[in-house]
Formats: C-alpha cells, structure tokens, sequence
C-alpha cells in the first residue's frame, strides 16, 4: 500500500513538473536557432531576420493579403516609438507574438504584436553630442539581429549588445569600436552559424573598415576582417591583406582607405559562405589617393568569407580605383536561377553605380551584368570579366563634371525583393547625377569627414540630387533635441561648393526613368534577361525598400510617406495610403497571427524636414555614403542600462502627435479592414 502511494505521488509529480515545464515553454515561445532562422521565410508567420531569409530575398509565402483585397488594408494600431531628429530605416523583427525594433537613436522596443501593447523598451543613454556627428549621412539605425532567445543591437556609439527577448534586461555587451576612431555602427547585425556578424560605418571620415564576428550566446569575440590594408611596416593581418597592399599607394592607410562594411551582407548556410559588401574608397578622387590605375582593394567589393574564422575564399570587385562614392554595400541577395539551361547559385545586386550584377555564388565568376537605370561614369561592363568600361571623362579633375549616378546612388540602402513566381526583382531606383570636383585645397583632418571632392546638386538651398544634400543656404528645423542641437553645431563645415558643372556632357546608357523628369521609381527587373519588366513612377527618392509575397503583390513604403501595393507579374497599382509620415521611412515586413496577416513598417522624422527655422534645405552629406574603421574586440565595456519596463497603463499607439509640425516617429501596422485614425498627413 506504502509503495501504491509512493507511485502515485510520483506519478503526480513529474505530471506536475512536465504540465509547468510545457506551461513556461509555451509562455517563452521557442528560442530562435540555426534552423528556425534558415526556414524563416518557408511559412511566413514570423520575421526573423533583417532580410526576411538568410539569402535576403524578402519574399514572404503568405497570401491572405493579394491582388483582390489588398486595397481593404487599413491600419490596425500605431505605436508612437520615441524622439525624432532622424529617420527611421530599421526593419522590425516578428518572434513569439511580439514586435521588436530599433529607433535611429538605437533605443530598443518590444511591443504585442497583435494589440501595440508596450512589453519593454530600453535605451543605450550614449552621449549624443560626442557620437552624432561621427554618422555620415543621418542618424540611423537599420535593425536587429535574434538569436537564442536575445534581441541583438547595435548602438551607434560602437557597441553590440544582447538584450533578453522577454525583459529587455542586458545578458551581454561587446565594444567593436569607438565614436573617437570615428567609427559607428548604423547597420544590422546578421547571424551565421551562431555568430553575430557586425560591420563598421565612417568612410567619409575616413577609417580602416572592417567587420567582426561575436559568438550570439556569450558575446565573446570570434574574429575580424579588414577590407583594405593597414601600415605596410607592420604584418599584414593575413594574405588577402598582402594582396590589397599592391594595388594602394604606400601612404594611402594614414587617411584609413574606407571599404567600411554598413550594410549589405547574406548567408548561404549550404555552401557555409558570408558574403558581404565594402564601401567606398576615402578620400573619394583617386588624384587624391594617389591611385595610378591601381585598384584599391578591397573597396567596392563583394567578399565571401569562410564564418568559422573569416577567411577569405573569393572576391568580386564591382568598382576598382572607386572615385565617385560607389559602394558595394547594397542588398546581396542569394537565389538560384536558370540560365541558358543551367541552375546557378547567384548572388544578385543592384549596385549604386547603376549596373545590376549576377556573379556565381560559389566561387565569384561573373555572369552577367548590365544598367538598369541611366548610367554615364561607365560604357558597359566588360563581358568576360564584368570590369567596368570607364568613360575617360568621368575621371574629374579641378573642374565639376556632371556624373550619372550621383553620390546618392541608382539603388542604396533601401531593400530590393524577389518573387520566385514571377523570377523578378523589384528595386527601390533612383535617376540624376552629381557634379564632382576635386576639393584643390583638401588637407587630410581626422577630426572631420575628408571627402576630398566639391558637391554640386544644384542651386543655393535647393534640395540637392538624390540622396544628396542641399545647397548652403538654411539646413531646416529637424534637430528636435537639445543634444542633437549641439552636436550639430559641433559638427565640421561641409566641403565648399564648386562652380556649376562645366566639363563635357557624357553619353548615358541604360534604361530611361518611369517618367520625364522623375527621380524615383520602383523599377521590376529580370535578373536572366537583365532587362526591365514594368516601371511604378514614385517621385521624389526612392523610399523605405519592398517585400513581395505569394498574393501576386509588391509592397513599398515611399519616402513622402505612403504605403503602395502593385501586383508582382504586371505592375498594376492597387493600394496608395497617405500614411501621415514622411523622410527616411523603413521597409515594410509581414506576418501572420491567429490567421490573420499584418503589414508593419516604421517612418517619421520629428520636426519635418524644412518646416522648422532656415527652412529650405535638407541635411547636408551626400546620400547614406557608408560607416568605418578599427577598434578592439570583444570586451565588456560601460554597464548597459536597465531596459524601462512599460507603465501598467500603457495604451495601444501611444498617442499622435505632440508639438506642431511634428511627426513623431511610429511603428505603424496594418491589416485588411483595419479602422484605427492615421497621423494626420504633411503637407
């Protein structure tokens, strides 16, 4: 009778045990692997990762949302996310019922992803007026990175920190680098066999750019790869830097190089290759650099490197001897396609130099490549090798010639899409050029961006090219915090405006814009037949990026702030929605809930560009140009702070906005027949 009771009450406990084991399972939803992470995008019900899928396609399968309802989207609920004084370009993340993002100030939030509610938000408290005027081009921040149950973030000050998914509370913190090297962080961290993978911002400062790898459990640093060669008196870090060191001049590391890596890279978790993109070379005019036809590796490149330790297996240069800001930085996305008969594993790219590329993935060969908009620095590519033709008189000296594209870039940050039903891609595209000098009295200051070329976009106050910067006159209200308001008085001048362009008219090739006299457009291309499919006139810039899904559809954010859908095979507008945001506005994202499918997306400035005092131009920089160098490794640095646990009475949407002419920044989500108000519009 003794040993019936025993086995009862045993029996009882370990009921007991598994019933509350399953109970705190089911609360804390499953931890983000390896292998959830490389299925992310095979069902659609979550976002894990910053391009959707390791292979960055941004193709979601859901299809409850397509061509006959999408025109009933409405919003849902909105979540007003913290200051302005910048765009909003990160893309959220979707994991276990809950929203996480990241604002331009790196400020972290979890939010229900059905209802907005607040679940946690945390703030990295880094000192604004010493890091703002470290970013190039804008205070930004592009995501996260998830992983075993951690939001990874990157802080613009330089350091990688690991926030418990459920509280917000720190697990860990690694220093990849410092403001006072001039480096910065803006871009988001990518996961490859359980190693967080982050590169540096700072160029236009210049620096040495590099990117790093830290175990995503512990935060321990792992490895790190330099893109261009440091001082020559001392050891190279490996061969490839060897390599690099010829094709530079032998002074060329006092002034850092550039190749910063701050944003493009993916994953090929069958072929165990991280690719990633470099920036552009520093100081922009090879005159400058002293380059003499020398190629300046590894800028303006595509790398494929071993994750387990960051060796170098192969490179593809897209611009060698880079004089006009062409980074390689831009979406590297991996699909599999039939050409003249054969399945090939590409990675595909829609660079900033105007040139769609689709090189083999496996060892770097090029296939094939031509302009999908109008290009002018280059005559084609040649077909063999994929090296560009370079118009002799793109070459600028002392005098401005007009170059097409500009700084800003035929395609830059903002993601591109694939749709393997219709086996095209959809790219945010960008028309115009940029008159570009020689800066004659540039001397080297590491205290400020050393660009080393003189701008012209246009007039005196004017708005500027794409993705450029206004003339001198006014900057415009949209520094809406006092330490944003320091920093950029502490800023450095802009380099000095030139003369008007007055050299020859070079000769464009590629594809014309949507529309006369357009400057942005959604452009779909064939990447097999490389040519375009069907172009969506935008306006002005190029917006927040696309996804596109097995409803037929194409999504897009544009940067006046609204929210478009197309259909995927022909083009068709359905769905224009005044958002009430505008600026810089993040790529949209989708997800499922109790069946039902969400957009989400993130926009607002604050003070709306050239609303505020001096109205009349926009900030100055060119467009986003690319981040920098050196710094130690893994390390605890200060104690992060705590993350600030939501009030109890925390509503849904946080409310409108707070101060005329302001459009505080928000997460806005939508569904079909959604009723919530939107934000009121800009006019």
């Amino acid at each position: 009778m003794h040993a019936r009771r025993v086995t009862i009450w045993l029996t009882a406990w370990f009921a007991a045990v598994f019933f509350f084991a399953w109970f705190a399972l089911g609360q804390s939803g499953r931890r983000v692997d390896d292998a959830a992470i490389r299925n992310a995008s095979k069902t659609g019900e979550e976002w894990l990762t910053y391009g959707g899928n390791p292979q960055e396609q941004r193709y979601s399968p859901l299809k409850v949302i397509d061509t006959s309802n999408v025109g009933r989207l409405g919003l849902v609920w909105s979540y007003e996310a913290g200051q302005g004084g910048g765009g909003q370009e990160a893309t959220p993340m979707v994991s276990n019922g809950t929203i996480y993002s990241i604002t331009n100030y790196s400020i972290v939030f979890a939010v229900d992803a059905r209802t907005g509610k607040e679940k946690w938000r945390w703030d990295p408290e880094y000192n604004r007026v010493t890091v703002v005027p470290k970013i190039c081009c804008g205070i930004v921040n592009r995501g996260l990175a998830i992983y075993d149950n951690k939001v990874i973030a990157p802080v613009n000050d330089g350091r990688l920190v690991a926030l418990d998914a459920e509280s917000g509370k720190p697990v860990w913190e690694a220093r990849v680098a410092y403001p006072q090297d001039n480096y910065t962080l803006t871009m988001a961290p990518r996961i490859a066999k359980g190693k967080v993978i982050i590169g540096v911002s700072g160029s236009e400062y210049p620096v040495r750019g590099f990117f790093a790898a830290y175990d995503a459990k512990t935060g321990q640093f792992a490895w790190r790869d330099y893109t261009v060669p440091g001082d020559p008196s001392k050891p190279f870090e490996n061969e490839a830097m060897r390599k690099a060191a010829a094709t530079w001049d032998k002074d060329s590391w006092k002034m850092g190089g550039g190749a910063t890596v701050w944003d493009g890279m993916a994953y090929d978790p069958d072929l165990n290759l991280l690719y990633v993109g470099t920036g552009n070379a520093g100081p922009w005019p090879d005159e400058i650099r002293k380059s003499n036809g020398r190629d300046n590796l590894y800028a303006a490149s595509v790398l494929a490197v071993n994750p387990d330790n960051g060796e170098m297996k192969w490179y593809f240069q897209m611009v060698p001897d880079d004089s006009w800001d062409y980074d390689s930085v831009q979406q590297l996305m991996l699909v599999d396609l039939n050409i003249k008969g054969r399945m090939r594993k590409v990675i595909m790219q829609a660079n900033k130099d105007g040139f769609f590329y689709v090189i083999d993935r496996q060892n770097g060969e090029f296939i094939s490549g031509q302009p999908f908009v109008q290009v002018s620095w280059a005559k084609g590519l040649d077909e063999k090798t994929g090296r560009p033709i370079v118009t002799p008189e793109a070459k600028y000296g002392k005098d401005s010639v007009m170059i097409t594209p500009g700084a800003g870039g035929a395609h830059n940050w903002a993601p591109m899409s694939f749709n393997p039903a219709t086996g095209l891609v959809y790219i945010p595209s960008s028309n115009g050029g940029m008159g570009y000098a020689v800066q004659q009295d540039f001397k080297y200051d590491p205290a400020r961006q050393n660009m080393g070329i003189s701008f012209n976009f246009g007039p005196p106050g004017g708005r500027g090219g794409p993705g450029g910067p206004g003339g001198a006159a006014g900057r415009g209200g949209t520094n809406v915090t006092p330490e944003v308001a320091a920093a950029a008085a502490a800023a450095p001048p802009p380099p000095p405006a030139p003369a008007p362009p007055k050299g020859p008219v070079l000769p464009l090739i590629g594809p014309p814009p949507a529309e006369e006299g357009g400057r942005g457009q959604l452009r779909a291309w064939d990447p097999v037949m490389q040519q375009k499919r069907w172009d969506a006139p935008i306006g002005g810039g190029i917006g927040g990026g696309t996804i596109t899904t097995a409803g037929n559809l194409v999504i897009q954010v544009s940067s006046t702030g609204h929210l478009l859908a197309y259909s995927a095979d022909k083009g068709e507008k359905l769905l224009d929605i005044n958002t009430g945001l505008r600026s810089s506005m993040a790529p949209p994202i989708t997800y499922v809930l109790d069946g039902k499918q969400y957009i989400a997306f993130m926009g607002g400035q604050g003070i709306v560009q050239g609303r505020g005092p001096g109205a009349g131009a926009g900030p100055g920089g060119p467009g986003p140009g690319g981040p920098g160098p050196a710094g130690p490794g893994a390390g605890p640095g200060a104690p992060a702070p705590a993350a600030t646990p939501a009030p109890a009475d925390q509503a849904p949407g946080r409310g409108g906005n707070t101060a005329a002419n302001v459009i505080m920044p928000k997460l806005l989500v939508f569904a079909l027949d959604g009723k919530a108000p939107l934000p009121d519009p800009v006019q």
